[in-house]
Parts: structure tokens; C-alpha cells; sequence
């Protein structure tokens, strides 16, 4: 019989794991599901996240050192970030125009909506904010004693732990200079930039700077580091491959988890919080699925050509499902890198360079996503965002999404600063919190999916392409060696 390939086996694990956790909130085995089976998930993306920045920081250096000329370089550099911040920029005006076309806030029942827009009246009284379209429900005496009730209901907004922490971490970002995203590139401590969180960037600040240095020392005496840095990169690559030998049960472990957590001992929760948020959730996901199956395509067919449709899908099927599953497009880079490297035929000159600055700055997924939950949260509550804010809007969530981390949930705290800019209450992020998790695993796919085209379509225009359709991907993995 032949063997299933490997994405079939991790969607099969991800299927379960859902099934599981259903299964357990109905016998009452959710806390069986969190403590004994839902570590496991966490053990499979920190291993991924142990490989992940070691293999940033090796691939990297050995791409820049292995282009050979300084000029080749800062062409590849240029057009990467070109390319990244064309398909950033397109995918937040998909969303603008997706949820301005499907208008999921007005769905909501009137009543519930009125509740809204007197609660961002007093937000906005109290903070010192103008009201945004100078209609003003507090001064309607019918509304006087819902404005009362709602006061009190305002004040436990920022109750949730979670949503006040990642507050207070997009205050600290929003209180920073102008420049401060440039200084917090260049790390004091390069050491620490390791063991921190969400410092990528200063990683790949410190291998391009590394690498760049070797290509301007005699190559007698760079050769030993670029076969020392090669070799080392070639380990992590092979610690890949065994971690993936296990990612169907992982990926069990991790859904069963997130899904048990979200329904704990009441399967009808789960429902409950899609039904309150399914017209927003369907925007997002209908605008992440046309990046997806639409707008990449185009791209390839423009760009490429020689990559055929069905094909590029099959070749990404491991790392798209794994994206999935971990929604970290840091933990997911290993995969992808095999993928683009093995199934697509980019040049490690090219995976090695582009592809981890794609995991930390392209956030195709992430900017959509945020264009269609402010204005999706203004419409809830009865405000009507000019062109000029919505504008704000694909400026600052092209900006944020360079900061935002590669991480499950990130786009949270950047969506912050975003709801901020156009003067509305940071704290509705509470309202889309419960589906945050769930759309955030889509919007991973949606983030890898775009670094993988970005990067076949540098490497077609440097002459270092060289696509093989594969019968079967999961035998890049080499799981049998």
C-alpha cells in the first residue's frame, strides 16, 4: 500500500484532535483533554520554535555569504521587500473593500447595536474623544437609562486578563519615537536578542550583518565559516525531519487542546461564539481563502509561469497544514523552507534569505484581518468611518505588521494601535477575542502561503527557479532516512 503522504497525515491528526475535543466536552473529560493531552501540542511548537531561530540565524547568514557579490544582494533585499509590501498593501484593501461590501457589524441586531454606540459615546465623553459622525445618542432622554446601565457595564471592559495585558504592551509600542521600530532592530545584547521573545528581526539584523561582513574578507578566510555555518544549518534541517515524523499526533494534541478550551465542559459554547461572530469571521475567512486560492495564483501565473496551480498547492500542502495547526509562522518556517527548497525548486540562496524576513515582516493574513475587525467593531457600533480613516487604516496596518511577532495572536496587540489611530476604544478587542484563535490559524496559512510566492517569484527573476512537480510531497522530509 502506498504510503499517505504526509499533509493528509497531519490533516487526518488535525481532524481527530477537533473530533477529540468535541467528544470530551460531551463526556465531560476536558480536564483530562488539557492536563494530559494538550501539553503535547505545546511540546510540538516549542520544539519548533527551538529549531526556528538557530535555523533563521544559520540560513541566513549562509544565504548572503553563498550570493558571492554584495550587489546581487541588495538587488534580491530590494525586491523582496518590494514584493512583500505590494502584497501587504493589497491584502488590507481586500478586506476594506470585502467587509465595506458585506457590512457584517450592521447584521447584528438593532437593539444590540444601539447598546454599542451609546457605550463608545461614553468611552468617548470620557476620554476626551470627539464622536466621529456628530450623532450623539446621550442626549436623547429615551436613552438615558440604557446610558446608565451600559456605564456600569463599560466598566468591567478591561477585566480580561488577556485583553489588558496585550493593552498595555500596545500602549508601551504606541508611546515609543517615531524611530523606535529602526532602534529596536539593532540589538545591544546580540545573545539576548536569542533568548528573548519576538526579537526576529534583530536576529536577522545581526545574520545579515554577519553574512554581508564575510563577503568582504578573502575567501581563504571565509570559506571555513560559510562550511562551518552550511554544515550547522544542514543539523537543524535534519532536527526538522524528526520532529516531523511525530506531527500527526502533535497536531492532535494541539487541536484537541485549543478546541477544549474554548468549549470546556459545554460544546455549546463553541457554537454560540461562532453564531454571535459568524458574519465577521465568514468576511475574514472569505478574504484570507481569495488571498489564498486567488491572489497568490495570480501572482505565480504573472511572475512565474512554470509553477502550475495544482502544483504549488501540493508542493506547500506540509507547511500550509502545519501553519494551521501551530497558527506561529516563526515555528512553521523549518517546514516551509523544505517545501519552497525541496518541492518548488527555489535556491537555497534565495529560501535562506527571503523566507525568514517573509516570517517576520510579511503579515499579509494579519493586516486583512485587522482591516476587517475595525471596521467591522465600528459598524457594530454604529459609526460610519470615512474614506481618509479607512485610508489610516492600510497605512498603519502595513506599518504594524512589520512589529508584529511571528507568534499565535499577535495581530492582537498591533490591532490595538490600529483601532487607536482612527480614535476608537482599544478594548473591543474583547468582542472578537472568543474567534480570535481559530481565524488566527487561517490567517498563518495566508502569511506562509504569500512568503512561499514571494519567494518563487525572486528566485524566477534571479535565474534560480528550478521547479520538479513531486509525486508525493512528504518525501522532501526524507522521514524514512
Amino acid at each position: 500500500m502506498k504510503k499517505l503522504a504526509l499533509h493528509w497525515q497531519i490533516i487526518i491528526g488535525l481532524v481527530l484532535g477537533i473530533i477529540w475535543a468535541l467528544l470530551s466536552s460531551t463526556l465531560g473529560w476536558t480536564n483530562f483533554t488539557i492536563n494530559w493531552i494538550a501539553p503535547f501540542g505545546t511540546i510540538f511548537i516549542n520544539l519548533l520554535k527551538l529549531i526556528a531561530v538557530p535555523l533563521v540565524l544559520f540560513s541566513v547568514i549562509s544565504g548572503v555569504a553563498n550570493i558571492g557579490d554584495p550587489a546581487s544582494l541588495g538587488r534580491m533585499g530590494g525586491k523582496t521587500l518590494l514584493a512583500y509590501l505590494l502584497t501587504t498593501v493589497l491584502a488590507v484593501s481586500l478586506g476594506l473593500a470585502l467587509v465595506n461590501v458585506i457590512k457584517p457589524g450592521a447584521l447584528v441586531d438593532e437593539d444590540s447595536r444601539i447598546d454599542n454606540r451609546i457605550s463608545y459615546e461614553i468611552w468617548a465623553n470620557d476620554q476626551g474623544y470627539e464622536i466621529k459622525d456628530g450623532i450623539n445618542y446621550l442626549q436623547e432622554p429615551e436613552f438615558f437609562e440604557r446610558a446608565q446601565r451600559i456605564t456600569d457595564l463599560s466598566k468591567g471592559e478591561l477585566k480580561d486578563a488577556a485583553v489588558n495585558e496585550k493593552m498595555q504592551t500596545a500602549n508601551q509600542t504606541k508611546d515609543a519615537g517615531p524611530l523606535q521600530p529602526l532602534v529596536d532592530i539593532v540589538p545591544q545584547n546580540f545573545f539576548r536578542s536569542l533568548t528573548d521573545n519576538g526579537l526576529m528581526l534583530q536576529i536577522i539584523f545581526f545574520a545579515l550583518f554577519f553574512g554581508i561582513s564575510l563577503l568582504f574578507i578573502p575567501n581563504e578566510k571565509s570559506k571555513p565559516v560559510t562550511d562551518v555555518v552550511d554544515s550547522i544549518m544542514e543539523v537543524f534541517l535534519k532536527m526538522v525531519d524528526l520532529v516531523m515524523r511525530a506531527a500527526p499526533f502533535f497536531v492532535f494534541a494541539l487541536l484537541a487542546g485549543v478546541v477544549s478550551k474554548m468549549a470546556g465542559d459545554d460544546i455549546g459554547k463553541v457554537y454560540e461564539i461562532f453564531k454571535g461572530l459568524s458574519w465577521y469571521s465568514l468576511t475574514v475567512f472569505a478574504g484570507l481563502m481569495i488571498m489564498i486560492f486567488v491572489v497568490y495564483p495570480l501572482f505565480l501565473k504573472i511572475f512565474v509561469k512554470q509553477i502550475p496551480y495544482k502544483g504549488f498547492f501540493k508542493a506547500m500542502s506540509p507547511a500550509q497544514t502545519l501553519a494551521f495547526s501551530t497558527s506561529s509562522s516563526a515555528a512553521t518556517l523549518p517546514v516551509t523552507m523544505e517545501c519552497v527548497e525541496e518541492n518548488l525548486g527555489v535556491d537555497k540562496k534565495v529560501t535562506s534569505f527571503v523566507l525568514p524576513i517573509g516570517a517576520t515582516v510579511n503579515m499579509d493574513g494579519t493586516c486583512l484581518y485587522q482591516a476587517v475587525a475595525v471596521v467591522f467593531l465600528a459598524q457594530l457600533h454604529m459609526i460610519d468611518l470615512t474614506l481618509g480613516q479607512q485610508l489610516t487604516i492600510v497605512l498603519t496596518a502595513t506599518l504594524a505588521s512589520i512589529g508584529s511577532a511571528a507568534v499565535p495572536s499577535a495581530g492582537l496587540v498591533m490591532l490595538i494601535i490600529v483601532l487607536d489611530s482612527v480614535g476608537l476604544n482599544p478594548a473591543w478587542i474583547a468582542i472578537i477575542f472568543p474567534v480570535d484563535r481559530i481565524l488566527d490559524m487561517f490567517r498563518t496559512v495566508v502569511n506562509v502561503t504569500g512568503d512561499a510566492t514571494v519567494s518563487s517569484i525572486i528566485a524566477k527573476g534571479e535565474g534560480m527557479l528550478h521547479y520538479k512537480e513531486h509525486e508525493n510531497p512528504s518525501e522532501t522530509f526524507d522521514l524514512d532516512s
